[in-house]
């Protein structure tokens, strides 16, 4: 018994030795945050493909970036503009003091022609500079500078929603917790994780999925990234509270063969994730991280964080990656498993007959077979009756008595 299970540290308890003694850092192919660490390098018409989905783009660059872009927008028209009423009003001749029929009253130098072009594209109008209805061309320049004004003031709005609204934002109030157990769950061995939403708007559904990624360098230098995909019992989950998905290692899983000291020098990444709907906005979201080999705990379970109440559930999120050490076979599934089938069942050794009771030998000695009982055939005719013929006498309890009719005689009897 204590050969077959052990309670296993995360780390120290188990050292597996390679054959290399050094093994090469190997970085994450999913960050813990769920980002992917993919770098694409020459990719052909990247900026291309960046200015044709400028709306995407914009939703994903930084904060920063944004503001910059936006600001350089709004700049950059005033200024365009402001050179047009400038040029204008060089035509036109209204920098000199004394004009019949002005353009722009009150614009008479650069400075002004770019503050009347900010005061008409925010529709400040301090009064001091306007339009008049002698030039033609400058109406026509004010005209397009409103309608771009109205676009780039809806692109700006668009952007910042959509960006404030951003699945990446709601992902991080989803989370997993920091290391995946292998416990015994139901007599089978099973490799498990948490889950849980730390807002109080619960999801309206949500599917769980996990997979196998393994990495393979060869000789020549290329490289294959294989996925194999993890069956989960409980793939539909609504995460009103944090849930523990687990998989049930049993044949076809890829970790079927593995054991603990595989598992230490096991050379895979476990990428899990959760896809769901948010009841506030409808939008769908998904969540995803990854466990190394080194934050799969074997021999571990989660500990309980839900709590029953008088009026309520109450949930314990400081439990949330608390894990408490329970007794688990070193070995694999595999084994545990051919192990399992080889210990006798107690359902089909076989059992004893049953006893007699006491009381039942009792009873049946206090019973006596019953003897055989007296038949008396008797005639009876008109007159009276006949004398008996008694077939046996050898117990006088038991007499029975049989009456014939009056048209047999003695003869046919």
């Amino acid at each position: 018994m204590h050969k077959q299970y052990t309670s296993v540290s995360p780390i120290a308890d188990v050292t597996v030795k390679t054959e290399n003694k050094l093994q090469p850092k190997k970085y994450r192919y999913v960050r813990k945050e769920g980002s992917c660490n993919v770098v694409f390098r020459h990719v052909p018409e990247e900026w291309l493909l960046f200015v044709t989905d400028i709306f995407t783009t914009l939703v994903e660059i930084r904060w920063r970036v944004m503001f910059l872009i936006f600001a350089l927008s709004y700049i950059l028209s005033w200024l365009f503009f402001g050179i047009l009423y400038w040029v204008i009003a060089l035509a036109n001749g209204d920098t000199r003091t004394n004009t019949s029929e002005p353009c722009m009253y009150g614009v008479r130098s650069f400075t002004a022609a770019f503050l009347f072009s900010l005061e008409t594209q925010t529709t400040i109008g301090y009064g001091s500079r306007g339009m008049s209805e002698f030039c033609m061309i400058a109406i026509i320049i004010v005209t397009i500078q409103d309608v771009i004004s109205c676009f780039i003031d809806t692109f700006v709005i668009g952007i910042v929603v959509a960006k404030m609204a951003s699945a990446r934002k709601r992902a991080q109030t989803v989370g997993f917790s920091n290391w995946a157990v292998i416990n015994l769950r139901d007599g089978y061995l099973c490799l498990s994780w948490r889950v849980g939403d730390f807002r109080r708007h619960h999801l309206v559904e949500g599917t769980a999925r996990a997979q196998i990624v393994r990495s393979t360098v060869h000789a020549t230098g290329k490289m294959d990234v294989t996925y194999e995909d993890l069956v989960i019992q409980q793939r539909e989950i609504i995460l009103v509270t944090p849930t523990t998905v687990f998989h049930r290692i049993k044949p076809g899983s890829p970790l079927f063969n593995m054991s603990l000291i595989d598992l230490r020098k096991a050379d895979f990444e476990l990428v899990v994730s959760f896809t769901y709907t948010d009841d506030s906005s409808g939008m769908l979201h998904q969540t995803r991280t990854s466990y190394t080999p080194a934050e799969i705990l074997w021999g571990q379970l989660f500990q309980e964080m839900i709590r029953v109440s008088r009026r309520n559930y109450r949930v314990d999120y400081t439990l949330f990656n608390h894990t408490a050490k329970v007794l688990v076979p070193e070995v694999s599934a595999e084994d545990y498993e051919h192990k399992k089938q080889m210990r006798p069942s107690p359902r089909h050794s076989p059992r004893p007959s049953p006893r007699p009771s006491p009381r039942l030998k009792q009873r049946n000695h206090q019973e006596k077979p019953l003897k055989p009982p007296t038949v008396t055939v008797e005639l009876v005719n008109d007159i009276g009756p006949q004398p008996t013929v008694s077939t046996s006498q050898a117990d006088n309890q038991h007499h029975d008595t049989l009456t014939l009719p009056n048209s047999l005689t003695n003869t046919e009897i």
